[in-house]
C-alpha cells in the first residue's frame, strides 16, 4: 500500500433520468470495485431532503455493502448526532461489527442547530482573500447566509428530530458513545448502561470537521482519528488540520495524530474529457448552497443550457476552483500538494459523474496512477 493510501467517500449520488434503486445498486457495484483497485476504506456522508442524494443511512449502506465485499474497511462520514442518541448509534454499529468484526469505521460528525450558529458566524466575519499554501488554492470563505437562514433547513430538522428536542453538546455525545463502547458508561446519577450491542465493540472512532472549532478540539482531546473536509469547506482545511494536531492528546490506542483529508476529483484519460464528465458539478453545488438540495446530478449537456448569475457563480466558485479534474497525472499532481499542505496520513476521495461507467474510470485511472507513482 502507498505511503499516503486512498479511500473512497461516497454520497450515493443519483444521476438525472435514473432513480434511487439504480443509485443503490451503482454504490455496491463500486464498492466491489474500489476494493479490487487497491482503496483502504468505503465511507456513506449522510444526507436528508437531497434528491440527487440516496445516502440518507450510512449504517443501512455499510450493512448492504459489507455483504458484498470482503477487505475494504466501511465506515460513516458521518452519523449526524443532532438527530440521534448515543445509544442508537453504538447500538447500531454493535450489530454491524457484530457480522463485519475488524472493517469498520465509525466517523461522528456536527450537524443542526450547531452548524447553523457556524453559517452565521462564518458570514459575519469579512471575507478573506485566496491564497496558496504550498501550491494548494485556500479560497475565500463562502457566504453561508443564505442557508443559515433557509426555512427548508428549519424544516429538515424539524423533520429529523422529535418536536421540542434538543440536540445535547456535541462533545458530550461523542464522550458517551465513547463510554457506551468500552463498557464505563455512567449516568449523571451514578447508574450504569451497558449497550448491548454495542458495548465491546472496536470499530475506528473518527470525527469529522470543517473548520478549527468544537470537531477539532474533540478529536484531538479524545485521541480520535480527525477527517478534515477540504471537499466541503476548502477555505478552513487548514485551520481544521491545525486545530486538531494542537489539542492532540496521544494515547497508547493512538500515540500520534492521524488525519485524512477529503478531495473532490474527477480523472479521465486525458484533461479535456475530465473536465467535460465534471461539467455537472457546479450546478449542483448550487442547489446545495441555496439551500434547495443536491439536484440529480446532470449531463454535460443539461449543465451547458443552465444561465449563470454572477451571484451563483461566486456562491460555488471556492468548490468548483477546488476540485481536482484531470488526467490521472494532473489530478495526481494536486492530490500531492493538497497532502504536503495539510500532513495528510490518508486521501478520501469523492468523484460523481453523470454516468456510472466514468465514476467507476475515474476510480480505476487515479489508483493504477497512484500506486505506480508511490
Amino acid at each position: 500500500m502507498p505511503d499516503v493510501p486512498l479511500s473512497v467517500l461516497d454520497l450515493v449520488p443519483v444521476s438525472s433520468g435514473s432513480d434511487v434503486a439504480e443509485a443503490v445498486r451503482n454504490t455496491v457495484d463500486l464498492a466491489q470495485r474500489t476494493e479490487r483497485f487497491g482503496y483502504h476504506r468505503y465511507w456513506f456522508a449522510e444526507h436528508h431532503l437531497n434528491p440527487g442524494v440516496a445516502g440518507a443511512s450510512p449504517p443501512v449502506l455499510i450493512a448492504l455493502v459489507a455483504g458484498a465485499t470482503s477487505r475494504i474497511r466501511l465506515g460513516s462520514a458521518g452519523v449526524q448526532l443532532a438527530h440521534r442518541t448515543p445509544l442508537a448509534v453504538v447500538e447500531e454499529f454493535g450489530l454491524l461489527e457484530a457480522l463485519h468484526p475488524g472493517r469498520l469505521d465509525l466517523g461522528l460528525g456536527r450537524s443542526g442547530k450547531q452548524l447553523v450558529r457556524e453559517y452565521s458566524a462564518a458570514a459575519a466575519r469579512p471575507p478573506e482573500p485566496a491564497r496558496r499554501a504550498g501550491g494548494l488554492l485556500v479560497p475565500p470563505k463562502p457566504d453561508f447566509s443564505r442557508l443559515a437562514g433557509s426555512p427548508r433547513l428549519a424544516l429538515t430538522f424539524q423533520l429529523l428530530q422529535q418536536p421540542g428536542a434538543e440536540s445535547p453538546d456535541y462533545g458530550e455525545q461523542v464522550g458517551d458513545i465513547l463510554a457506551l463502547l468500552a463498557g464505563t458508561y455512567r449516568s449523571a446519577e451514578g447508574l450504569r448502561a451497558h449497550a448491548v450491542p454495542g458495548e465491546g465493540a472496536r470499530p475506528e472512532v473518527w470525527i469529522l470537521g470543517s473548520s478549527g472549532g468544537q470537531s477539532a478540539s474533540v478529536a484531538g482531546r479524545n485521541s480520535l482519528r480527525f477527517a478534515a473536509n477540504y471537499h466541503v469547506s476548502p477555505s478552513g482545511v487548514l485551520e481544521a488540520v491545525g486545530a486538531y494536531r494542537k489539542a492532540f492528546q496521544p494515547s497508547d490506542a493512538l500515540p500520534e495524530p492521524y488525519v485524512a483529508v477529503s478531495a473532490d476529483a474527477v480523472v479521465a484519460e486525458d484533461d479535456a474529457t475530465a473536465r467535460e464528465l465534471a461539467a455537472g458539478y457546479g450546478l449542483w453545488v448550487r442547489g446545495i448552497r441555496r439551500a434547495e438540495g443536491a439536484i440529480p446530478f446532470p449531463t454535460p449537456e443539461e449543465a451547458a443550457e443552465h444561465a449563470w448569475t454572477d451571484e451563483d457563480r461566486a456562491l460555488v466558485a471556492d468548490r468548483v476552483d477546488t476540485q481536482f479534474v484531470g488526467s490521472p497525472a494532473t489530478v495526481a499532481d494536486g492530490l500531492r500538494r493538497l497532502q504536503e499542505a495539510t500532513g495528510a496520513d490518508e486521501l478520501v476521495i469523492t468523484t460523481i459523474t453523470h454516468r456510472h461507467a466514468d465514476r467507476v474510470r475515474s476510480y480505476e485511472l487515479l489508483a493504477e496512477h497512484w500506486n505506480r507513482s508511490a
